[in-house]
C-alpha cells in the first residue's frame, strides 16, 4: 500500500476506537521543509490532524518526547490522541490553519510576539539537558557549512579563493565562540512565523522536533530575526531589550545590553547562514522553489548585523560582491 491508503487504513481502525465517527474525510493540510506531511481529518463536527512521518526518512520518538516536555511546561503544543510509529503516524488535535505570518501586522505584533517571548521563557524553564541534543560547535559549523556548500558553491556556481575560505572559516569561529560561550537552554530551534499558530488567542507551537540544548538568544532570534517577516531595526532591538530584562529577572542574572544584544545579533548570524543553505538545498535536491524567494530577506538580516560589527566587516565586503550573482532561478 502507499502512504495515503496506509493512512487511510490506520485511520479507519483508529477514529471509531477513541470515540470518534466511522466516517471521515482526510485532505492535505500543510507539508514543510522536511519530508513530513500533514492532512485534516473530518470526522462529524470535529478536526484532528495526522502527521505522516515516512519511517524511512523520519522518526516520530524526538517529536514524542519533546510534545511531553513542552506540555509539560505549559508551553501549548498538539495533543496526541494516538500514535504508529512503526508507520510513521500520529493523531493530533488541530491548532487551526492561523499562521502568525497570516496575521501579524504593525498593530497587532506587540499583543503576539508577547505570549511568543512568554512561551521561550517557558520552554528555557524546561531542565531537559540530558534528554535532548546538545546544539554543540559540530552542528552549528555544520549548519553554516550549507551556506558555503549550496548558496555559494550551488546556487551561486562560485568557487572560494583560499582568502575568501579562510574568511569564511574565521567568521565561522567567532559564530561558534559567541553561541556556546552565553547561557545554555532548551531551543525550539524553528521558532518563527510559519510555526506559530493562533489558536483560542493563544500562541500554539508545532514543528518542534528538532529541539536542541543550546544558546538562549536562538529561539528569540528565529521570532525577531525572522526569515518570512521582518520589522524595523530599532523595534527589534526594543524587543531584545525586554527580553534581556525579563530573562535577568527569572534567572537571578545581570546581562549589560551590549553583551546580551551582541549575543542576539550573532547568533542571528549563524542562523541566517544556515537557512540560506537550507532555502538552496531545498530548491536544488527538494525541488522547492519557492523557498528561494526568502533569501533576500535573510540576506538582509544577515548584511544588516554584519554592518554593525566592524568584525564582520571584510565578510560582508564578501557577501557585497557576490550580490550581483544572487539570483532566484
Amino acid at each position: 500500500m502507499n502512504r495515503n491508503q496506509l493512512m487511510q487504513s490506520w485511520l479507519t481502525a483508529t477514529l471509531p476506537a477513541l470515540g470518534y465517527a466511522n466516517e471521515f474525510e482526510a485532505e492535505p493540510a500543510s507539508a514543510d521543509a522536511s519530508f513530513r506531511s500533514y492532512h485534516r481529518v473530518t470526522t462529524g463536527q470535529k478536526t484532528l490532524i495526522v502527521m505522516d512521518a515516512p519511517p524511512s526518512h523520519e522518526d516520530c520518538q524526538p517529536f514524542l518526547k519533546v510534545q511531553q516536555l513542552l506540555d509539560g511546561a505549559g508551553v501549548p503544543v498538539p495533543q496526541v490522541l494516538a500514535q504508529d510509529e512503526a508507520n510513521g503516524f500520529l493523531l493530533l488535535s488541530d491548532l487551526g490553519n492561523t499562521l502568525f505570518l497570516d496575521v501579524l501586522a504593525q498593530d497587532n505584533v506587540e499583543q503576539w510576539y508577547a505570549k511568543a517571548t512568554q512561551h521561550i521563557h517557558l520552554m528555557q524553564s524546561i531542565g531537559a539537558q540530558s534528554e535532548i541534543p546538545l546544539y554543540d560547535e559540530a552542528l552549528l559549523r555544520t549548519e553554516m557549512q550549507l551556506f558555503t556548500d549550496w548558496f555559494i558553491g550551488k546556487h551561486l556556481n562560485y568557487a572560494l579563493d583560499e582568502h575568501e575560505i579562510r574568511l569564511i572559516e574565521q567568521v565561522q569561529d567567532m559564530l561558534v565562540v559567541n553561541a556556546t560561550s552565553q547561557p545554555q537552554a532548551f531551543v525550539h530551534r524553528d521558532y518563527h512565523s510559519r510555526n506559530l499558530m493562533c489558536h483560542d488567542l493563544q500562541a500554539a507551537v508545532i514543528d518542534f522536533q528538532d529541539a536542541v540544548w543550546g544558546p538562549i538568544t536562538y529561539d528569540l532570534v528565529s521570532l525577531f530575526k525572522d526569515c518570512y517577516i521582518s520589522w524595523p531595526e530599532e523595534q527589534v532591538v526594543t524587543w531584545v531589550d525586554q527580553f534581556r530584562k525579563q530573562y535577568n529577572d527569572k534567572h537571578d542574572s545581570d546581562h549589560d545590553m551590549a553583551t546580551f544584544l551582541r549575543w542576539f545579533d550573532w547568533m542571528g548570524a549563524q542562523r541566517h547562514m544556515k537557512a540560506i543553505g537550507i532555502f538552496c538545498r531545498l530548491n536544488y535536491r527538494d525541488g522547492k522553489k519557492q523557498y528561494l524567494y526568502d533569501i533576500p530577506r535573510t540576506m538582509k538580516h544577515l548584511q544588516m548585523t554584519c554592518l554593525n560589527y566592524p568584525e564582520l566587516a571584510e565578510f560582508n565586503q564578501l557577501l557585497d560582491r557576490l550580490q550581483p550573482k544572487l539570483q532566484l532561478a
